[in-house]
């Protein structure tokens, strides 16, 4: 069960409904409107009384939002694992006036204001409230990794890009998050892989957010690939939260390349969060410095002469910055090299120096490859 909104048009107010999905988890899931509940603003109603989905949502290149899109509407039109086609319901809730004094309100999923003329110009047969951005489709990912940090002594959460240089050609492709888990320093990883996204789950106890409600956070492709890229451009990163909804702001696109002081809460639709001077906002920040060597780095003392394995494929990177850092020794800067031997990885390896056919890899030139080679 979850809330929708629709305009009664004898009436013209608007009208909360409790709604269900039909045919769910099909391309053919229908919303069904079950009970009017009352109108907006004459029945107490809890906005963010909305159940998470067992889904992570999010919009590739968007330049404004929250960490990621989660409400009990998205899980009726989900058919696969995971995609980028979902067409999400919008979740429309009040958000204060408009300058002329007319009611304004916000679209959490989609991110935008509605409540113009125009956008009551458009509202369907139906009467369902609708924003500008409902056929907009986003990623997901059903019931994603949900990553505690009890029990492991070294977790470690990467923005996976594609190589800066191969052998082979490289295929342009999203940002992915790469995780790797092992009990023991000394151990082998129990866990080392990519994923479409991921759900960190804390102790609110931490006091990372201003919002005590906030226990997970989601790591998806676009808040990963801005806050590493921000880190390794020398941006100004901060978390700046919402005043009104206490919710911690994401800044994308644009608005993460360029630091600036006053920000767009996602969640409640706020367009007047002011950070202490320009910064570039994001909720991966907090949850990256709980953990001493998270800004830690040694250079080390490994060189690698690639033309010793001639004729073999090899992939290299600049190593970037975990985005989650638990172990207890600093990270490694340097350029990262991958060398097959048939299906068997003879080289995996962080380096300071890397020679191919001669000459010295140049570690910028490597980072800048990777950005151009990530679809975002």
């Amino acid at each position: 069960m979850f809330y929708s909104r629709r305009l009664n048009r004898e009436t013209n107010l608007v009208e909360v409904w409790e709604c269900e999905w039909s045919n769910r988890g099909s391309r053919m899931a229908r919303k069904e409107f079950i009970r009017r509940v009352g109108n907006e603003g004459e029945v107490e109603f809890a906005h963010e009384n909305y159940c998470a989905a067992a889904a992570i949502c999010w919009a590739p290149g968007r330049t404004i939002g929250n960490i990621a899109v989660n409400s009990e509407e998205v899980s009726g039109v989900f058919e696969e694992a995971a995609g980028n086609d979902a067409i999400l319901p919008c979740q429309i809730i009040p958000c204060g006036k408009f300058r002329n004094g007319a009611v304004r309100w916000y679209c959490k999923t989609h991110q935008m204001h509605w409540g113009t003329l125009a956008d009551l110009a458009a509202i369907p047969e139906s009467g369902e409230i609708l924003c500008g951005n409902h056929m907009l489709h986003m990623s997901y990912v059903v019931n994603p990794l949900d990553i505690e940090f009890n029990g492991y002594e070294e977790i470690g959460i990467w923005c996976s890009l594609p190589p800066g240089m191969s052998s082979q050609l490289i295929h342009r492709r999203p940002p992915k998050i790469h995780v790797h888990k092992r009990f023991s320093s000394s151990e082998e990883k129990v866990l080392d892989r990519d994923f479409d996204a991921v759900i960190c789950s804390y102790n609110q106890n931490l006091g990372l957010f201003l919002s005590t409600d906030i226990t997970k956070i989601q790591i998806t492709p676009p808040a990963a690939f801005e806050f590493i890229r921000s880190l390794e451009e020398g941006r100004k990163v901060d978390c700046v939260s919402c005043k009104k909804c206490g919710y911690p702001h994401l800044d994308l696109g644009d608005f993460a390349r360029r630091p600036h002081a006053k920000h767009f809460c996602g969640n409640c639709g706020n367009d007047s969060v002011w950070s202490q001077g320009e910064i570039v906002s994001t909720p991966l920040k907090p949850l990256h410095d709980q953990f001493n060597n998270s800004n830690t780095y040694i250079i080390p003392e490994r060189q690698l002469n690639l033309d010793q394995y001639s004729g073999m494929p090899f992939d290299v990177w600049a190593s970037t910055p975990a985005v989650v850092w638990t172990a207890n020794r600093p990270q490694e800067l340097g350029i990262h090299v991958h060398v097959y031997e048939g299906y068997r990885r003879i080289v995996d390896e962080t380096f300071s120096e890397v020679i191919f056919e001669g000459r010295l890899l140049d570690r910028n030139l490597l980072w800048q490859s990777m950005v151009a080679n990530t679809i975002y």
